[in-house]
C-alpha cells in the first residue's frame, strides 16, 4: 500500500497547457501516473500529446473519472481553481502554486473544511510520490525507491535531499508527501502522520521540519498520543537569526517562537530522535531499520 496516490489514482492538470504545467503532466505520466486529463479554461477540445483538455474540472471528470488534481494556476487564481476541483467532485488536490495570498488560502481551507471528503495537499509544495507507483507534482522520481520509510516534509528541496541519503543506505520510502511551507497548509504534519499510522506498508515516519510556526511541536505531541510507529525528525534553520524569514512564508522565527532548538527540545521530549543533519536522518533511519530485522 501507499497513502494519497497509487497505480489507481487518476489525475486532472489544471493549467496543463502553460509551460510548467504541460512539463510535469507529461513527467508524471513518463513516470506511469494516470494522467487522464487537463483543465485550461477556453483550451477544451484540444489535447497536450493525446491528454484530453477541457475547460472545466466537471467536463473533465465526467469524460474520465478523474480523481486527483495537480494544479499549475496562476496565484490568482489557484483559491477559485481549488475550490472549483473540490465542486466538481475531486478527493484529492495538489496544490503546487506559490505565491496564493493567505487570506485566499484561508478562504479555501474553510470552505473544504465545511464541504468535507477533500484533501488539500499544498499549496507552495513539490507534491506525492509513491515510488513505482504514482508522481503526482514536481518531486523528482530518481531520488527515491520503493520500500517502508514515510516521508513527510515542509521543504521541497529538503525532501530530494533526505530521499537521496535514505536511498545510498538502501532505504526505501512508501510515500513522500510535501505538505509546502506556507503559513496556511492545506493539510499539516498531523494529517500525514495519522496516515502513515494507518497504511500497513510503512514502518518508520520521517517528518522534516523547519523554522516558523508551532507545527512541529503540535506534531511532538500528537506522536505521543497518537502514533505507535517509530518517528525519527530533522528541522532546517538551526543556524537562522530570529525575526529572518528563510526561504518560505511560514518560516519566520520570532524571539524564541519557532526556532529550531525549540523544536527539537519538544521532539525530543515526546521520545523523537532528531538530527542535526540530513545525513544525519539517513544514519537514524538505518540504526532503527537494523534494530527492526529479527535476529
Amino acid at each position: 500500500m501507499s497513502i494519497l496516490v497509487d497505480r489507481q489514482t487518476r489525475v486532472v492538470v489544471a493549467g496543463i497547457t502553460g509551460r510548467e504545467g504541460r512539463f510535469h503532466a507529461l513527467a508524471n505520466r513518463r513516470y506511469g501516473t494516470q494522467v487522464v486529463a487537463g483543465v485550461t479554461p477556453g483550451r477544451g477540445g484540444s489535447d497536450v500529446e493525446g491528454i484530453p483538455v477541457f475547460d472545466t474540472f466537471a467536463e473533465a471528470i465526467e469524460a474520465t473519472d478523474a480523481d486527483t488534481a495537480l494544479l499549475f494556476v496562476p496565484a490568482r487564481a489557484a483559491a477559485d481553481s481549488i475550490l472549483e476541483a473540490a465542486e466538481a467532485g475531486i478527493a484529492l488536490v495538489v496544490a503546487i502554486t506559490e505565491g496564493i495570498p493567505a487570506h485566499d488560502e484561508l478562504r479555501v481551507l474553510s470552505a473544504l473544511r465545511l464541504r468535507g471528503g477533500v484533501r488539500l495537499i499544498g499549496p507552495n509544495c513539490p507534491g506525492v510520490l509513491s515510488p513505482g507507483k504514482a508522481n503526482v507534482g514536481i518531486i523528482p522520481p530518481s531520488f527515491f525507491s520503493a520500500g517502508t520509510v514515510g516521508l513527510v516534509s515542509r521543504s521541497g528541496t529538503l525532501t530530494y535531499q533526505i530521499g537521496s541519503e535514505l536511498d545510498r543506505r538502501g532505504l526505501g520510502a512508501s510515500t513522500i508527501v510535501g505538505i509546502g511551507g506556507d503559513p496556511v497548509p492545506g493539510s499539516t504534519f498531523i494529517d500525514i502522520l495519522d496516515l502513515f499510522e494507518a497504511d500497513p506498508e510503512t514502518e518508520l515516519i520521517v517528518l522534516a521540519g523547519e523554522i516558523g510556526g508551532e507545527a512541529e511541536e503540535q506534531a511532538a505531541a500528537h506522536i505521543a498520543q497518537r502514533i505507535s510507529k517509530p518517528v525519527i525528525a530533522y528541522i532546517a534553520g538551526f543556524t537562522a537569526p530570529p525575526g529572518k524569514t528563510m526561504g518560505h512564508a511560514g518560516a519566520i522565527v520570532s524571539g524564541s517562537r519557532g526556532g529550531a532548538e525549540a523544536k527539537a527540545a519538544a521532539l525530543e521530549s515526546h521520545g523523537v530522535r532528531v538530527a542535526r543533519s540530513p545525513a544525519a536522518i539517513a544514519e537514524l533511519a538505518g540504526e532503527l531499520a537494523m534494530q527492526a530485522v529479527p535476529p
